[in-house]
C-alpha cells in the first residue's frame, strides 16, 4: 500500500469508529463527544488538501512507506 491508500484507510476507519462510538443509535455508543474525532479528521483532510501538510503522511514516511502515483483511479 502507498501513503495515499494508508491515509484513506486510516481516515475512513477513524470516521467510522467515531460514528459508532458517538451516535446514540449505535449499539457501541459511548459518548457523543466521540463525534469531535469525526470533525477533527474532516478538518485535517480539508487543510491538508490546501497546505500539503498531513501528520499521518509524515509518520508513514518515517516508517518507510513509499509514495504512490498521485492519480486516483
Amino acid at each position: 500500500m502507498t501513503t495515499n491508500e494508508y491515509v484513506r484507510a486510516f481516515a475512513g476507519a477513524f470516521v467510522l469508529a467515531s460514528l459508532a462510538f458517538g451516535v446514540e443509535a449505535s449499539p457501541l455508543f459511548v459518548s457523543k463527544h466521540f463525534l469531535w474525532v469525526t470533525g477533527f479528521v474532516g478538518l485535517n483532510l480539508f487543510q491538508s488538501a490546501f497546505t500539503g501538510i498531513c501528520p499521518l503522511v509524515n509518520i508513514l514516511h518515517k516508517l518507510g512507506v513509499k509514495d504512490g502515483p498521485a492519480s486516483c483511479n
